[in-house]
């Protein structure tokens, strides 16, 4: 018995003596929550593929779609903060805005870099008589309620893309929401809706192809990453303009170390120029930030939204936002 126990504190010592092994030392995911077929995905499967290069371990794409990216924030802030679960997510601060008690806080989270940004594209199905913003405002003011609108789920950035442009024109759809950009494009597609606010990865391949009409982009002058779609000006719209960033966040705790390491694997990623030409031709723009913490936390604060509260209601709260 006593040699037995001798043994057993010589392999604890043995253990506590031994070095931490170097980060990383196996596969790392990346939970998006939004399911295949939008930038979401799109953008999380392109820089795994790199990142996992510069790292040199498997770095996997782990799709967990459903409650407006909810499950995926939740799924994150429960998970160890040891650097191999990551994030690829819009900023937490809007769904806590508009969902109450949502599993999770927003400093349960530390950004590690921006990825990309780009506008919505807004499409209609082919067989929609509409072939411009001008004629979409009118259309709907004669028609309220009749355009069925397409949406990748409640807080997502087509559905807000859409609720400001209703603001904005004075109209309003009916909204669909899907969980996700790809879902939701399928359903114009298939006529069960007519329009949608659409991340540009989502429905450009669709748009190229002449299956879904372009009617312009959520960007005041158009935007370069989409050439040749009109921007809301030339609708009469100048006050209207919309653009949406994915970027990767670790839950909070996770050692400094670790973050700076994620955060050059994506900017070294994100710096070759292939990599920029596929996000661009997908109409974003490769936009890295957040080269240490503190210039982290100064760009949540630029952009963090501050919802003012409306009336209550069961579910998803609704806000009035300003930015």
């Amino acid at each position: 018995m006593i040699p037995r126990f001798l043994a057993l504190l010589a392999a604890c010592a043995f253990s506590l003596q031994a070095p931490a092994q170097p980060y990383p030392s196996k596969p790392i995911k990346i939970v998006v929550g939004f399911p295949p077929g939008g930038s979401g995905d799109f953008l999380t499967r392109l820089i795994a593929d790199e990142m996992q290069k510069a790292l040199g371990v498997a770095v996997i794409a782990d799709n967990r779609p459903g409650a407006g990216g909810n499950i995926a924030f939740e799924n994150v802030a429960k998970s160890a903060a040891d650097g191999y679960t990551v994030l690829n997510a819009p900023h937490p601060a809007v769904n806590l805005a508009l969902y109450k008690n949502p599993g999770y806080a927003e400093k349960d989270f530390v950004p590690v870099t921006k990825i990309a940004t780009g506008p919505c594209v807004i499409v209609v199905n082919n067989s929609v008589p509409i072939n411009n913003l001008r004629e979409l405002i009118a259309y709907a003011k004669a028609n309220p309620g009749k355009l069925f609108n397409a949406s990748a789920g409640f807080g997502s950035a087509p559905h807000l893309a859409a609720v400001l442009f209703q603001s904005v024109a004075g109209i309003q759809f009916t909204q669909v929401q899907y969980k996700g950009g790809g879902p939701a494009a399928q359903s114009v597609l298939a006529g069960d809706t007519q329009i949608a606010f659409s991340t540009a990865p989502t429905v450009m391949g669709f748009v190229r192809a002449g299956r879904l009409r372009p009617l312009g982009v959520t960007m005041k002058k158009g935007s370069p990453s989409v050439p040749g779609i009109p921007g809301s000006e030339e609708a009469g719209l100048p006050d209207y303009e919309y653009t949406f960033w994915f970027g990767l966040f670790v839950p909070a705790g996770t050692p400094v170390p670790v973050v700076r390491r994620l955060h050059e694997a994506a900017v070294k990623s994100l710096a070759k120029p292939e990599m920029r030409d596929r996000i661009a031709i997908q109409g974003m723009d490769p936009s890295p930030r957040c080269a240490r913490r503190s210039r982290c936390r100064a760009w949540i604060r630029r952009l963090r939204l501050r919802p003012k509260p409306s009336r209550p209601t069961s579910g998803p709260r609704r806000r009035r936002w300003s930015a």
